[in-house]
């Protein structure tokens, strides 16, 4: 049975250019980047750990934006993703793609990142799977690239690679609209779902999608490349297969719980991502304090929330505690949520000399994951 990426041994790289010096400002940017984490970090499409999807806004130089590739690259195990968008640029004297900086000028690939540099970050990472999205301008130079004459040199083994547009067409920011045409469908793909769609949704499912409805709306089309057939891997859970229809009724106590504590978390991780983590801990509290045990993955994404912000400002006791509490629901429970549970439980365990302990946890991680693979008669 296909899994989805281990969130734990996988990393993100969001990175984006809204401001620019010398071309049109696109602020529509900003919005994609926060939104694309948040919907990667949600646990009921991916789950992907706060530490473990990083945000580059408005990079200065090559290394503001290459150097966390790097870091990711060397740090993913499963699979490294790595977004873009801004303004892709060509050169006067090539036909390649180029990534824009804050200062890029047009036509002025020098003053930009080439993208055979993020290329080059994203084929030496030891990942088993990687993917390259981007948001630009002529995007669709760097799937035309890897079709080129000489593989070896352009290949990335095991990536796919997805592009806002054609080689030769501008990719698309509409004025009224909250996000970059592209980027807009690939978030309502992600977090609506798709109607009658399997319970996890691949790369290629994504592309085609996002080719009927840019299509639909005469918008750019995509381009997409892979290899090894690495779009047909998952990568987030379809959340309208996930949600049943059920009769209309009265609201139930439980209901009004885990709205609060969804709430409640949505708030924290706000407040966190503009740097105040102070603010965000009580709310966490009294969050767990008003769920229900009912919504137990919701509890296990706060307690988890709750956990790093305590890990974050030093206060690892604390955050054993809390983790501790979630590790004896996990007793109940076998899903991906509890899994992390455990994981992250381990890495404080081990960091704070308790050994045995932290075996002892992921050995029940290991059961828990075994319990929730289905047997092949």
């Amino acid at each position: 049975m296909e899994r989805l990426p281990d969130p734990m041994a996988s990393r993100a790289v969001i990175i984006g250019t809204a401001a620019y010096l010398q071309l049109e400002q696109l602020p529509a940017v900003n919005a994609n980047l926060r939104d694309l984490a948040q919907a990667l970090g949600d646990p009921m499409l991916w789950g992907l750990p706060d530490r473990n999807c990083v945000i580059i806004a408005d990079p200065q130089d090559s290394s503001a934006l290459l150097d966390p590739v790097h870091r990711a690259g060397d740090e993913a195990e499963d699979t490294l993703l790595v977004y873009y968008a801004g303004h892709g640029l060509r050169d006067a004297e090539s036909a390649d793609l180029y990534l824009a900086l804050t200062g890029s000028r047009a036509n002025t690939g020098y003053t930009a990142v080439a993208y055979q540099h993020l290329r080059t970050a994203v084929r030496q990472s030891r990942a088993r799977r990687k993917i390259i999205v981007l948001d630009c301008c002529f995007s669709g130079r760097a799937a035309r690239a890897l079709d080129g004459g000489i593989a070896d040199e352009t290949a990335v083994d095991g990536a796919y690679v997805l592009a806002a547009s054609p080689r030769d067409r501008v990719a698309l920011a509409p004025d009224g609209e909250m996000y970059t045409a592209f980027t807009g469908e690939l978030l309502d793909i992600l977090r609506l779902g798709i109607d009658d769609g399997p319970e996890l949704i691949d790369l290629e499912t994504i592309y085609q999608l996002l080719d009927v409805r840019l299509r639909a709306k005469n918008r750019p089309r995509p381009q997409r490349h892979q290899e090894n057939n690495t779009g047909r891997l998952p990568l987030v859970r379809n959340r309208a297969a996930a949600t049943e229809p059920v009769p209309a009724g009265p609201v139930l106590r439980e209901e009004v719980r885990a709205a609060m504590l969804a709430a409640g978390l949505n708030l924290a991780r706000l407040l966190r991502s503009v740097g105040r983590s102070r603010d965000a801990l009580p709310v966490l509290r009294l969050a767990l304090q008003e769920g229900a045990p009912e919504t137990g993955a919701n509890n296990f994404a706060v307690q988890l929330e709750l956990a790093e912000l305590l890990a974050d400002t030093g206060r690892s006791r604390e955050a054993v505690e809390v983790l501790e509490q979630a590790f004896m629901e996990t007793h109940k429970s076998f899903g991906p949520e509890a899994v992390q549970v455990c994981r992250r439980l381990a890495d404080l365990l081990q960091e704070s000399g308790n050994h045995i302990q932290a075996c002892e946890v992921l050995k029940h991680a290991l059961d828990l994951t075994e319990m929730s693979t289905p047997t092949t008669p």
